[in-house]
This record gives C-alpha cells, structure tokens and sequence, in this order.
C-alpha cells in the first residue's frame, strides 16, 4: 500500500514531489548532455547549424525572431526558474524557512558560494582575455545539483535539501541580477519601463487575488517580451514571478465549500455546474500548488533537457583537450566550483554557527553541510547562459569543458562524503547527518496526556498524532500499518478526530461514540471496532459495538442523543484547523507534520528519523 495524506495524495508532499521529480530528471538531463556530445563531435557543423536556426512570432508587423538556441535559453528557461522561485516561496511559506532565522545561514552561505569561486577564477584571470567572464564560476545548477544529491546522498535527511534549495535560490537570483547589470548590452529603457509596469500589473493581480490564467499568461507575455526588447536576460521574470506565488494548505471551509459544489453537480449534472465545481476544486490549492503541478514536469524533463542539448555540445579531440587544461579560463571554473563551493558552504556554516554561539546553525550535520558544499560544485545552467553572453569560439569551449569537469568531480566528491558517513557507527552517523538543530513544531496544541487519547509508553521517545475520522477509507487502509506501527515498545500513539461531515455524513456520530466508550473507559476498544466496520456507523451499529463492549448502553445511548461530548469532538477539530490539517489521514511524528506516504515501511523510517534525533538531542 502507498497510499498518501489528503493534501497530497497521489503526489507526495511538495518538497517530496520537487525531490522526487528532481532526482528522476537528472538522469533525463545527464542523457541529453551526453547527447548534446555526440551530436557535436559526430558532425559540429549540423549541430550548430540546428541551434542556429532562426524561428519566428510574429502578428501583423510586431514579433520576436530568434535562433533555437535563444529561444531555448531565454524563453523556456524562464520556466524553469519560475519553478526555482515557486519552491522557495513554498519553503518560506510553509517549511523551515517560515522561522526566518533559519535563513539567514543559507542566505550567506549562498551569497559566499558564488563570491570566493568568482575571486578564485580572477585569480587565475586577472588580466587576461578572460577575466570579463569571472560570472561562469559563481552558479550552482538547481535541477542537477539536486537531482544528484538524490541519487548519491542516501539517507540524506530532507533538511539537507531545503539548505542547498535555499543556496541555490540566493545563487540564481543574484545570479540573474549579475546577468541584468553586468552581461546585458544596448539596454533600452522604454521596454524596461514596460516591463516593470507589466510586473507592477502581476503583483495588482496577484493581490487582488484574481483566478483567471488567461490575464496572468497576457501579462507574463508581456514581461517577457519588454525584457527581451530591452536588452536584459528575461529568465529574470521568470523567478520574479515564482517568488510572488503564495503557498498555503487547503483551508477545510474552502474544502467543505467543493464538496458542496460537487453534491450539486451529482443531483443536477449540467456543464454549468460541472464548471462550477471543477473550480471550485481548483481554488482550494494555492496558486504555489497549482502552478507547480502545470510546471515543474515540464521544466525538469523537458526544459533543462533540452537547454543541455542546446548548449553542452563540444567538438573534443586530443588537441582541444590539452589546450582546454592548459588554459585559466577552464581551471578558473573548475577551481572556483570544486573548492569555492565547498569552503564557502562549510566556512560560512562554521562561522555563523560559532559567532552566533549556536543560535543560527546548519538545520543538519556536518556531513550534510559538507555535501551540500560538494554537490553545489556542479554548475550547468546559470554558468552556460553566462558563457554565451561573455565568450565565443575557443573560450566557450573552454568554459564548456570546465563546467562539465567540475560536475563529474563534485559528483565523485559527494559520493565520497555521503560513502565515508554511511560507514560511521549509527548513532555517530545519525549527528553527521541531523546535526542539533530542533525540529520546527506543527502540532497544536502539544499532545497532553490528561486530556489525549494516548497508546504507549508515557516516557516513549517517539510520539505518533493521527488525524483521523472513522468513516474515512483512507484511514481505514492506514489502521493496518497504524497497529503495526504501535508493537514499538518506545512509541507513544494519539488519535484525534476529524470527521469530515460533508463527505461522511456518520463520522461525526462516531467520533461522539468513540467519546462516550471513553467515558466508561473503553475508548481504544471502540476506535479499533469503528475502524474495522467503516460501512456500518449507524446509531444502531454503535449501540450494538457499545453492547458487545460491554459499555453501559442505556448512558452510551443517552450521550449520542444528547450529543454530550460534541464539545470534546470540537476541540479536536479547533486543534486540526490550528495545526494546518484539513484531510484525513493526517500524521505528525514528534510534533513535526509527515507528509507522503503511510505505508508501514515509510512511517518506520520517519519514526527511525525522529528517534535518531531525539538521542542527538538527548546526548547534546
């Protein structure tokens, strides 16, 4: 069973999902560089005729005409960090990055990372006919960086993830401002004008909170184009317009409000109110959401594939190779990426962590932080983009052959990290990798013994909140892995309730039955009975488990007519809605919110996780 929590049911959380659509574009994008080689050196000159090609839009006597190249570089690409900006404001929205504090470490070190590699490389450079391209160093490729992180880190904690996210969204938009101001020539004010005015136009849309995709896709357009007019990259909109997408989970009202949209629709099928409650549906997600449900597979396995086709292609033979490693330009990048990066990281992480005394510090272990260094040494799409603004002809080459050399190399160097700690004894390995840093809590309020329903232990390391309502068939399929779950001698088990009474009209009965079993002491005898007879919550399905209880059925049956624990029932609902909860199942290990899967292996491995962090804690 792989079954997932309400919000993200069929696609895992959102972090998960970019993870998981990262690390499986990787490959995709490793097979197009590959490409993009043989391509080049079977026949060059059909290669870069290809990409040479002139396209064309045009209406009436107004268009854009560009090569393929371009078109691929400053057109989709902007897609591609429109994805980059919708996952950072996710993360400041909704993951660790809502403590602000736990910023401003990955802000330095991303500020770090791409100034010590750019004054490596003018090292090498100073002077020389190079020295003007000393942005190829500084830029970390998202995509590729962390879909390899994916394949080389196992065991890497998500934390670790968010920490190079961050690195990287600092790195591409600082990244974007240098190709702004230092790499874009003739730079046309009156298109720049109305490209800032557009963008003003998004944020009045964005605002006043209107839905309608055609106005936003009319104005994005228009973006695009004045910033290509004007002279400046316009992959700079395409972030701009990610970061302004707001993230939030689903509002249980907004939810409430579909399912009533949806029940109209089933008693009169018509298109009008077929329409109505498709967006009806589509409104209770964030525009974060939605927006990278359309895009982001895009981007990953079509997009940046296609960028490294357009731009990894190099004619390679022995002689390009020995003046390719004998020149600056080459060594300045592979220099800059697979020393800058790491000592950047590393150094910056060391020193906040000691001026600070510990109050700003790594979410994770050293060795996390130390591969988040290596892995940032892979610089693919930011660095091409530059290189074809700043050089052509040999240099370009040269800058080809030293991005691929220090991704092969800080591959190879996260692979050795992540190796040498996976040979650490299990509890050493564990600090290596979690590091100190508390977990960030999303339950509230905490649980509270006197006043929880509680399985386990009181003093057990590992505390498991479920979410849950008794008609639900999601919860249903869980209880399996739920009780296998609970066999663990140091875990403790809550249940709190969420019936959903606008898809099951039983549950909130239920949940009033489950309290008065509580009453006469049999609580966890009922929740097990409801759970095991889903489709049979009637009032006298209840009174007959009562009596098989051996409850007191005449109080049993006086407190569900007289609804004398729908108070009780209420509270857990006010402390779900407090908690950001408005599906079931929903679970939350130590007070930190699981999301994805609640298969039994995948709740095992969040508890591991949990308990693993607890005794780094405990030992600190």
């Amino acid at each position: 069973m792989q079954e997932r929590t309400q919000w993200t049911r069929g696609l895992g959380a959102p972090l998960r999902a970019f993870l998981r659509t990262e690390s499986g574009s990787a490959g995709v994008l490793v097979a197009a560089i590959a490409a993009a080689l043989v391509w080049a050196n079977v026949d060059v000159a059909s290669y870069e005729a290809f990409w040479r090609t002139d396209l064309a839009v045009r209406i009436g006597g107004t268009g854009v005409s560009e090569d393929l190249r371009t078109w691929v570089n400053s057109g989709l690409m902007t897609i591609f960090f429109l994805v980059v900006g919708l996952e950072a404001r996710r993360e400041f929205d909704l993951g660790d990055l809502r403590e602000r504090r736990r910023f401003v470490l990955p802000f330095v070190a991303g500020l770090a990372g791409m100034l010590i590699p750019v004054l490596i490389y003018l090292a090498l450079n100073a002077g020389g006919t190079g020295a003007h391209g000393w942005g190829v160093a500084m830029s970390t490729d998202t995509a590729l960086a962390l879909g390899l992180l994916a394949l080389l880190g196992k065991g890497v904690p998500d934390a670790a993830r968010v920490f190079l996210l961050t690195v990287f969204v600092v790195d591409d938009l600082v990244a974007l401002l240098v190709i702004a101001v230092v790499y874009s020539e003739d730079i046309e004010v009156m298109p720049l004008l109305v490209a800032f005015a557009a963008f003003g136009v998004w944020l009045l849309l964005r605002y006043l909170d209107v839905r309608r995709a055609v106005l936003y896709a009319l104005v994005a357009i228009v973006l695009w184009a004045a910033m290509l007019m004007s002279g400046v990259d316009p992959v700079v909109a395409g972030l701009a317009m990610g970061l302004t997408a707001v993230a939030y989970t689903p509002a249980r009202e907004k939810l409430e409000a579909a399912s009533g949209l949806f029940k109209l629709f089933r008693e009169q099928p018509t298109p009008e109110l077929a329409r109505s409650a498709a967006l009806g549906m589509t409104q209770t997600l964030s525009p974060n959401d939605r927006l990278q449900r359309i895009y982001h597979p895009w981007s990953s396995y079509v997009i940046v594939p296609l960028f490294g086709l357009a731009n990894a292609g190099i004619a390679i033979d022995g002689g390009f190779l020995a003046r390719a490693f004998t020149s600056p330009v080459t060594w300045g990048v592979i220099l800059g990426y697979l020393l800058g990066k790491p000592i950047a990281v590393v150094g910056v992480s060391a020193l906040l962590t000691w001026l600070t005394h510990g109050r700003i510090r790594p979410g994770v272990g050293w060795a996390a932080v130390l591969g988040s260094g290596t892995i940032a040494g892979i610089g693919f799409t930011v660095s091409l983009l530059i290189a074809a603004l700043a050089f052509e002809g040999p240099e370009l080459a040269e800058v080809k052959i030293g991005v691929l050399t220090a991704a092969a190399g800080a591959s190879l160097l996260t692979w050795t990290v992540f190796r040498v700690t996976s040979l650490l004894p299990a509890d050493r390995r564990a600090r290596a990798l979690l590091g100190e840093t508390e977990d960030l809590t999303d339950l509230v309020p905490a649980v509270d013994p006197d006043r929880d329903h509680v399985r386990g232990p009181a003093d057990a390391s590992v505390t498991v909140v479920e979410y849950g309502d008794f008609q639900c068939p999601y919860c249903g399929r869980a209880e399996p892995a739920v009780r296998d779950l609970i066999t663990d001698t140091d875990l403790r088990y809550v249940w709190r309730h969420l019936p959903l009474t606008d898809v099951h009209p039983q549950a909130q009965l239920a949940a009033e039955a489950a309290e008065a079993a509580a009453a006469q002491g049999k609580f966890w005898e009922m929740h097990d009975v409801l759970l095991d007879h889903q489709d049979k919550l009637r009032i006298m399905d209840l009174l007959r488990y009562a009596a098989e209880l051996g409850l007191d059925t005449n109080r049993f049956h006086d407190d569900l007519m007289d609804h004398v624990h729908v108070t009780r029932v209420a509270e857990d609902l006010e402390s779900a809605d407090a908690s950001g909860v408005s599906g079931t199942p929903t679970f939350f290990i130590n007070g930190r919110r699981h999301y994805g899967a609640y298969d039994i292996a995948t709740l095992k491995q969040a508890v591991k996780t949990a308990r693993a962090r607890v005794g780094i804690t405990r030992v600190g």
